[in-house]
């Protein structure tokens, strides 16, 4: 059996009221690490894991990193996860919760990654966070389950970081012959690198990331995702802190699930951008997630 969960596959009457028109959830808030992570990440653990690989290593302080740590529990192989000093103490918890070592080094996410790669021997298996055709390939699995539901949609809706669900996405989509759905990604101000890429037509790197919706905090997307946006129908979206924010706490009210920032970004479409959806008939809004949200959180977003 995979490490994910087939997840439910919702009609949100909230959000349709809000945009105007049938509005579907996959609810992949719900996988066991708390956010679509574990699909990707799991089908590549499981990969490595049969090619006898005795370690897992990883550069996350955030979904991925929690996802690896709970393939590997799962797997009964040993997980190392590289943080960068920003990472939350409730982050860096849930990891060791799950039994994986937390190596924190470096001030941003690109040290980490560096100090992981320098750490790997033969034994060992590097689990990107989202830049892995592995990953793609087990987060298009959500997209099955939709296609296996029957459900017919015009648009999806979803938030992008380093581009992983992105990725996973389109190549759910093409699998399923649904190719020129298009695909309304979005980001919020602050983490803004796949929008630059598409305005500059060429990849580029953010000088910096900045927000409160960290999980997206990727100065440049992969160059998968980037040469995606440029053949396949993508439209380009970019939400403020403040509308990703009281996404997240319209949310809990009407679906009493609690998701971060980054999942909130996609959720502002319905709730805060209707007109961007205004031309599609029944959209699909990927539920992704978010495991280091909690109340408190919540509560000091509020005053966005």
């Amino acid at each position: 059996m995979p490490l994910h969960l087939e997840t439910p596959l919702i009609q949100s009457l909230p959000l349709g009221l809000a945009a105007g028109l049938p509005v579907w959830l996959k609810m992949e808030a719900l996988q066991p690490p708390g956010s679509f992570k574990i699909r990707g990440v799991g089908a590549a653990c499981e990969h490595h894991a049969r090619a006898c690989k005795r370690r897992f290593v990883s550069s996350s302080g955030g979904n991925a990193g929690m996802a690896v740590a709970y393939a590997g529990r799962k797997l009964s192989i040993p997980v190392s996860v590289y943080v960068p000093e920003t990472t939350t103490e409730r982050a860096k918890t849930l990891i060791r919760q799950e039994g994986a070592e937390v190596i924190v080094h470096g001030a941003a996410w690109d040290e980490a990654n560096a100090q992981a790669l320098a750490s790997l021997d033969a034994e060992s298996a590097f689990i990107h966070p989202f830049d892995d055709p592995l990953l793609w390939t087990g987060h298009a699995t959500m997209i099955d389950e939709v296609a296996n539901a029957g459900l017919a949609f015009d648009a999806v809706v979803l938030s992008v970081g380093g581009g992983g669900l992105f990725a996973g996405v389109a190549e759910g989509l093409k699998r399923n012959g649904l190719g020129d759905v298009p695909i309304l990604a979005v980001e919020t101000e602050g983490t803004a690198s796949l929008a630059a890429s598409v305005d500059a037509r060429q990849l580029v790197a953010l000088p910096a990331v900045s927000g409160i919706a960290t999980s997206l905090g990727a100065r440049q997307v992969s160059t998968h995702a980037f040469e995606l946006s440029q053949t396949r129908p993508v439209e380009s979206i970019v939400v403020s802190d403040a509308d990703a924010a009281q996404a997240c706490i319209r949310f809990l009210d009407d679906h009493r699930v609690l998701v971060e920032p980054a999942c909130g970004a996609a959720l502002a479409v319905a709730y805060a951008h209707a007109d961007r959806l205004a031309r599609f008939e029944r959209v699909l809004m990927i539920v992704c997630g978010g495991a280091t949200t909690t109340a408190e959180r919540l509560q000091a977003w509020q005053e966005f």
